[in-house]
């Protein structure tokens, strides 16, 4: 199970629709204290994909308690914008603007799955980009 973290609806929906049909179980939150609700709640979550810039507590703020809390959760963050600070060892990093399949294939990488998405452009493949 996956939690889709962005506080920006059409970038959140998107994201979800095309990882469910990819067959991923999605949960979505728009800030990180719902992500972490969820986190409580749910002992089958695999992989938060989080915004840095989220109402409330950041994306970097929400990877810091979940390697305290959940250490076995992984976490992709993604960002139009320059870091600060590196991020934390473990921690995958998606730079926007990315295509939909790029989650896909990380979100993949990180949970040791063989079947990866096509690139885009390959039949079957929608090629969206989010920024």
């Amino acid at each position: 199970m996956i939690v889709i973290v962005e506080d920006e609806l059409l970038v959140r929906a998107g994201t979800a629709r095309y990882l469910r049909e990819a067959g991923f179980e999605i949960l979505e939150a728009t800030t990180a204290e719902e992500c972490l609700a969820l986190l409580a709640a749910e002992t089958s979550i695999k992989v938060v994909f989080t915004d840095v810039r989220l109402p409330g507590q950041s994306g970097l703020d929400l990877v810091r308690i979940i390697q305290a809390r959940h250490p076995q959760v992984k976490v992709v963050v993604t960002t139009g914008h320059q870091l600060e600070a590196p991020l934390p060892a473990g921690v995958a990093l998606l730079r926007k603007p990315y295509f939909l399949f790029e989650i896909e294939r990380r979100i993949g990488v990180l949970l040791g799955h063989t079947r990866l998405a096509k690139p885009a452009g390959v039949a079957g493949v929608r090629s969206s980009s989010v920024s």
